[in-house]
Protein backbone atom coordinates (compact mmCIF):
# COMPACT_ATOMS: atom_id res chain seq x y z
CA UNK A 1 0.00 0.00 0.00
CA UNK A 2 3.11 2.41 0.59
CA UNK A 3 4.67 2.01 -2.15
CA UNK A 4 1.83 2.54 -4.47
CA UNK A 5 1.29 5.98 -2.48
CA UNK A 6 4.88 6.59 -3.30
CA UNK A 7 4.39 5.40 -7.25
CA UNK A 8 1.48 7.48 -6.95
CA UNK A 9 3.05 10.67 -6.06
CA UNK A 10 5.96 10.38 -8.08
CA UNK A 11 4.00 9.86 -10.93
CA UNK A 12 2.05 13.26 -9.86
CA UNK A 13 5.38 15.37 -9.60
CA UNK A 14 6.33 13.90 -12.99
CA UNK A 15 3.22 14.93 -14.98
CA UNK A 16 3.29 18.38 -12.95
CA UNK A 17 6.94 18.92 -13.98
CA UNK A 18 6.02 17.89 -17.65
CA UNK A 19 2.79 20.69 -17.94
CA UNK A 20 5.28 23.50 -16.40
CA UNK A 21 8.17 22.49 -18.44
CA UNK A 22 5.74 23.03 -21.81
CA UNK A 23 6.46 26.21 -24.13
CA UNK A 24 4.51 29.02 -24.20
CA UNK A 25 2.42 28.67 -27.49
CA UNK A 26 3.42 31.53 -29.66
CA UNK A 27 1.23 34.83 -29.99
CA UNK A 28 1.03 37.44 -32.86
CA UNK A 29 2.54 40.57 -32.50
CA UNK A 30 1.27 43.29 -34.53
CA UNK A 31 3.40 46.37 -34.94
CA UNK A 32 2.15 49.57 -36.02
CA UNK A 33 4.49 52.76 -37.40
CA UNK A 34 2.94 56.41 -37.52
CA UNK A 35 3.89 59.80 -38.10
CA UNK A 36 2.44 61.78 -34.51
CA UNK A 37 1.95 65.47 -35.41
CA UNK A 38 1.16 68.28 -33.63
CA UNK A 39 -0.52 69.48 -36.48
CA UNK A 40 -4.72 70.08 -35.78
CA UNK A 41 -6.46 67.61 -38.29
CA UNK A 42 -8.19 63.90 -38.39
CA UNK A 43 -6.44 60.92 -37.20
CA UNK A 44 -6.24 57.99 -39.89
CA UNK A 45 -9.16 55.54 -39.67
CA UNK A 46 -6.49 52.62 -39.02
CA UNK A 47 -5.56 54.13 -36.06
CA UNK A 48 -8.82 55.05 -34.61
CA UNK A 49 -8.77 52.01 -31.94
CA UNK A 50 -5.18 53.24 -30.66
CA UNK A 51 -5.95 57.18 -31.06
CA UNK A 52 -7.37 56.95 -27.09
CA UNK A 53 -3.51 55.15 -25.54
CA UNK A 54 -1.41 57.31 -28.18
CA UNK A 55 -3.07 60.97 -26.76
CA UNK A 56 -1.94 59.77 -23.34
CA UNK A 57 1.14 58.30 -24.05
CA UNK A 58 2.21 60.93 -26.91
CA UNK A 59 -0.27 63.77 -26.72
CA UNK A 60 -0.02 65.28 -30.28
CA UNK A 61 -2.98 65.98 -32.09
CA UNK A 62 -2.76 64.40 -34.98
CA UNK A 63 -1.70 60.34 -36.42
CA UNK A 64 -1.03 59.17 -39.61
CA UNK A 65 -0.42 55.36 -40.16
CA UNK A 66 3.04 55.02 -42.33
CA UNK A 67 2.72 50.92 -42.77
CA UNK A 68 2.76 47.71 -40.13
CA UNK A 69 3.68 44.17 -40.33
CA UNK A 70 2.96 40.85 -38.02
CA UNK A 71 5.16 37.96 -36.73
CA UNK A 72 4.59 35.17 -34.65
CA UNK A 73 7.07 35.17 -31.02
CA UNK A 74 6.91 32.89 -28.68
CA UNK A 75 9.89 31.42 -26.19
CA UNK A 76 13.55 32.22 -27.20
CA UNK A 77 12.79 33.68 -30.62
CA UNK A 78 13.82 36.61 -32.79
CA UNK A 79 11.79 37.94 -35.50
CA UNK A 80 12.12 40.90 -37.77
CA UNK A 81 9.09 43.17 -38.38
CA UNK A 82 9.76 45.79 -41.17
CA UNK A 83 7.12 48.27 -40.66
CA UNK A 84 7.51 50.49 -43.27
CA UNK A 85 9.62 53.91 -44.78
CA UNK A 86 12.67 52.26 -44.13
CA UNK A 87 12.00 51.25 -40.58
CA UNK A 88 12.54 47.51 -38.62
CA UNK A 89 11.92 46.33 -35.61
CA UNK A 90 13.96 43.65 -34.26
CA UNK A 91 12.13 41.97 -31.09
CA UNK A 92 13.76 39.07 -29.06
CA UNK A 93 12.09 36.77 -26.23
CA UNK A 94 13.81 34.54 -23.35
CA UNK A 95 12.26 32.32 -21.61
CA UNK A 96 8.85 34.83 -20.73
CA UNK A 97 7.75 35.15 -24.80
CA UNK A 98 6.03 38.62 -22.86
CA UNK A 99 9.35 40.25 -22.35
CA UNK A 100 10.16 41.86 -25.50
CA UNK A 101 13.87 43.32 -26.15
CA UNK A 102 13.20 45.99 -28.74
CA UNK A 103 15.39 47.33 -31.22
CA UNK A 104 14.79 50.02 -33.62
CA UNK A 105 17.52 51.66 -34.99
CA UNK A 106 15.73 54.58 -36.81
CA UNK A 107 13.78 54.76 -33.72
CA UNK A 108 16.66 55.37 -32.27
CA UNK A 109 15.49 52.96 -29.32
CA UNK A 110 16.91 50.18 -27.77
CA UNK A 111 14.93 49.28 -24.47
CA UNK A 112 12.80 46.10 -23.24
CA UNK A 113 9.41 45.86 -22.61
CA UNK A 114 6.40 43.62 -20.97
CA UNK A 115 3.56 43.49 -23.06
CA UNK A 116 0.03 41.96 -22.14
CA UNK A 117 -1.87 40.09 -24.78
CA UNK A 118 -4.55 42.48 -26.36
CA UNK A 119 -3.20 45.73 -24.48
CA UNK A 120 -1.22 47.92 -27.12
CA UNK A 121 2.23 49.86 -25.82
CA UNK A 122 3.40 52.88 -27.64
CA UNK A 123 7.17 53.71 -28.10
CA UNK A 124 7.85 57.24 -29.12
CA UNK A 125 10.64 57.62 -31.61
CA UNK A 126 12.82 60.09 -33.40
CA UNK A 127 11.98 63.34 -35.59
CA UNK A 128 10.58 62.75 -38.78
CA UNK A 129 12.04 65.33 -40.17
CA UNK A 130 9.78 66.36 -42.66
CA UNK A 131 7.51 68.62 -40.25
CA UNK A 132 8.28 70.50 -37.31
CA UNK A 133 7.98 68.69 -33.89
CA UNK A 134 6.65 65.57 -35.92
CA UNK A 135 7.68 62.30 -35.00
CA UNK A 136 7.35 58.74 -35.71
CA UNK A 137 5.99 56.58 -33.09
CA UNK A 138 5.24 52.46 -32.93
CA UNK A 139 2.36 50.94 -31.57
CA UNK A 140 2.52 47.36 -30.70
CA UNK A 141 0.01 44.73 -29.87
CA UNK A 142 0.27 40.71 -29.11
CA UNK A 143 -2.49 38.55 -29.81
Amino acid sequence: MKTLRYLSAALLFALAGALLATPARAATLHAVLLIASPQPGPTDPRLAAYEVPMKRVLRFNSYIFQGSDTAEIGQHSRAELVIGQGHELIVETGDNPLALRIRWAAGGLNTGITVRPGVPVVLGGSSTGKKKGEVYAVILMLK
